[in-house]
Order: structure tokens, then sequence, then C-alpha cells
């Protein structure tokens, strides 16, 4: 928000529950720095709340080149319907998966349509299954080896539409990257109260990049380094310096988050029948993305194949034994954060499609002393009405969005997960400092490399 239009309306709604128990926009009738102050007041109280909860979707990595979900899904299965030598029955069933729902027809969603084709791989390829093929509406029998081969060509795919690397530097008007401002403005609460806790459905590791970016320390379910396997007890642990002394005083890390991935990650791996977690180079994918479609998809097709199967397929599987428990761990733990007294849960980047994620939330909404605050950035979303409809359950539920006029003039510009990063929380000196060290080594780098250039 910039100082030249502080005294224009706001741009912003916030919508919930009035202290007349009616539901209203509480920025209604303030002036743009009004709205902000309010906002960014509001938001520092409920970051005091002792339980801290973000939920993250897939809205939060558009700005560094991610797909909301429904485009992913086109994309995804577009190029795995691109590959040569792709069977007949593939293609029947990717067909079918891109046809618009017939009237009246709920279409579920990508993950859980995932979910059906994993386990009829199972069933079709499982020892002792009694199995040889398995028929899929509208006519398509697949195999055990077609379905091994779609659902090997998807992983692929879907590693290749989400290996996003993070935007190191600010933009062109000095802001820096969403993730870099959001996680340390997160973690700036003080250290005494309880730690925050991210969950995100996002298949790509832009908020890795960012944490170790920063120098935040974070457990995501893993022990160990070179070949890290998943062990849920980590969540249990916590990081207190100075790390030398036995007895006496001893001081929490600040800078410190634990981070849960719902829907897994692209650098989780399945080897060994264990979860493991191994993070690959990132920059071959893009110039892979960067191709057009058939070469795209051939070069999919020859150039993934180092890749090993990896875990994130999908999040309702019911009979690979593998994947189940860290999901059902992951979920669980979603669902214990949410029932601890005194929650505040940031909702940012997700439009409550999946149904399993929002049958959670909701559940949670009956803890009394939960807030939830989700961030919108289309004031005319289904996402809106939803929070309206939860005006029954009392003073918990908010929505941020934008006003119907800054939406009409910039559409999708307020609200988003980068401008509440950059604009709305509230600033962190750390930050700041951190920024200005980026650009002084940014500064030297530019000068060794003019002298190394002047003395050849």
């Amino acid at each position: 928000m910039t100082e030249g239009n502080q005294h224009e309306p706001a741009e912003y709604q916030l919508i919930g529950p009035s202290e007349d128990g009616k539901i209203s926009d509480l920025l209604a009738g303030q002036t743009a720095k009004e709205a902000r102050q309010r906002l960014q007041a509001l938001i520092s109280e409920w970051l005091r709340m002792e339980n801290l909860v973000v939920l993250t979707g897939a809205g939060t990595s558009k700005s560094s080149g991610g797909k909301l979900m429904a485009n992913l899904e086109d994309s995804v299965l577009e190029t795995v319907r691109n590959i040569t030598g792709v069977s007949a029955a593939a293609t029947a069933i990717i067909d079918q998966r891109l046809a618009p729902p017939s009237e009246g027809e709920r279409k579920i969603g990508f993950e859980d349509w995932l979910s059906y084709l994993v386990n009829a791989r199972h069933l079709a390829q499982a020892p002792g299954s009694p199995f040889a093929e398995v028929k899929w509406k509208g006519g398509a029998t697949a195999t055990a080896d077609e379905l091994e081969w779609l659902v090997t060509r998807i992983g692929r795919a879907i590693f290749l539409y989400c290996a996003l690397r993070l935007r190191a530097d600010q933009d062109e008007a000095g802001a820096p990257p969403p993730h870099l401002a959001f996680l340390a403005k997160l973690v700036a609460r003080d250290s005494n109260l309880g730690r925050a806790h991210l969950f995100t459905l996002n298949y790509d590791t832009l908020f890795e990049q960012a944490l170790e970016t920063l120098g935040i320390q974070y457990f995501d379910g893993f022990t160990g380094r070179a070949n890290a396997r998943f062990d849920p007890s980590v969540y249990g642990l916590d990081v207190y310096w100075p790390g030398e002394v036995a007895e006496g005083r001893v001081r929490r890390f600040d800078k410190f988050l634990h981070l849960y991935k719902l829907h897994g990650s692209i650098h989780w791996q399945v080897r060994d029948d264990e979860l493991r977690a191994r993070h690959t180079e990132l920059m071959p994918f893009e110039e892979i993305r960067a191709l057009e479609p058939a070469a795209r998809a051939a070069k999919l097709e020859s150039g993934t194949q180092h890749l090993s199967p990896i875990g994130i397929l999908p999040t309702a599987n019911k009979f690979a034994q593998t994947l189940t428990m860290p999901f059902a761990h992951i979920f669980r733990a979603f669902q214990i954060r949410l029932s601890v007294p005194q929650t505040f849960l940031l909702v940012l980047g997700y439009g409550f499609g999946d149904d399993h994620v929002t049958r959670v939330i909701e559940t949670a909404l009956m803890n009394p002393s939960l807030i939830m605050l989700v961030v919108e950035p289309d004031p005319n979303s289904p996402t809106v009405q939803r929070i309206r409809r939860y005006k029954e359950l009392g003073k918990r539920a908010f929505i941020l969005t934008a006003s119907e006029a800054a939406h009409t003039a910039a559409p999708f510009q307020r609200a988003t997960f980068d401008d509440f990063g950059n604009n709305i929380m509230p600033d962190v000196k750390w930050l700041e400092d951190f920024l200005r060290l980026r650009r002084f080594e940014k500064q030297i780098a530019a000068s060794k490399g003019y002298a190394l250039d002047a003395g050849t």
C-alpha cells in the first residue's frame, strides 16, 4: 500500500462477525491508511495467540510460476498424453478425466482421482491379485503394465510442473520474494509463544527454499541429511541455545517452525519400502517446461528416468501402505493442532476445494477459542460465501479480500499471498537487515566481477 493512496477508500474488505453478531465489513468507511492500521493491529493480536497454524494452498506458489490445481491437472495430463507410445487405454483414461462433467455430475478433485488410479494399479499388479486388468468408466480397460506406465508418467509430470525455484532478488518495486517476507514475519513473534505450524498442500519446495535462504530452522518430519527418512517423532522436538549447556538457563532459538506437507512433496521418494527425502537440482526442469508441448513430452520421457518413485501420489491412497502412514500421521497432526486452545488459523491460497481438508477445518471451528482468517483475492469467490455461512459458529471466521472497486481496477492484486506477506503483515526489522545484506553481497559480487574483467 503506497503513501499516495492512503487517504483513498480502503482497498480491502475484512468480512466477519461484528460486535452485534452480524456479518459485515469491518473496514467499511475507513481510508486506506486506517484500514491498513486496523488490519495490522488485528493480525498482530492474532499472531500473539498461543497456537499458530497456517494452511497454504496452490495460490501461494502462483507468482513463482506455480499452477492452480485445475491448471496443474490439465498441464500434467496433456503432457502425458503427448508422450510417444502412450497406450490407447491410457489415452482413453486421460481423455475421460479431461472431458467436462455431464449435467448434474460432480467432478472429484485431482488428488482423489489419482487415488483411484493408484488403487487400480495396486489391484492389477499386487502379488496374488485376482485382477488382470481394470475397467474404467467410459469403457477403457487397462492392464497392470499400462496402469504402472500411466502412474509413473503422471508422477514425473507433476514433478516437472512443481519443480519451482524461488526468486532470489527483490522485484522492480523493491519487494522481496513473498515467501521470504511471509516466513520472516511469521517467525518474528515472541519465541516464548508456541511454535508456528505451517501446513501446506503444495508439492513444490518453495517454502523449504525460503526457510533455508533466511536461515530459519525447521522440522519437516524427516531425520537425517544425506538420506533422510520419515520419522514423525521429530515434530515433538524443539531447538534451544546455547546447545552445549547441560544445565541452567537455555533459550529457545527464535527462527524456527514446524513444516508439514499434507499432500506430499516432489522431494519425497520411496526407497526400500521407506519414505525418504532428497532434494534435486531444479534448473533442468525449468528448461523442460520452456519447450514446446511435443518436445516437452519427449524430454519428460527421456530426461526424467533417473527420478525414483516420488511419494506424492496421492493423499487418499488406501492400498499403498508405504505412503499411508506419513499422510495419516500428518493429517492427524493437522487435526490435533487445530483442537488446541487459543488457536489462530491463517489460510492462504486455498479455495476449500479439497473435501478431506475442508472437513478438518469445519470440525476445528467447533473449538471455542479458535479464530480463522482466510485470505482470498477475489471478492466474488465462492470462498467468501462459504466464510459468511460460518457465522452461525460464532465470532471466529473472518475473510480478507479486495474491495469491489480495487478488484475491478486491478484484479487479483490485493489480498493475494504476495500482497499479504509484503504489505499487510506487520514489518520486522531483521527482514530489512537481511535484504540490506543481500544487496551488499550483490554489490560486492558485481565489483569483483568488474575488477576481474578489467584485469583481463
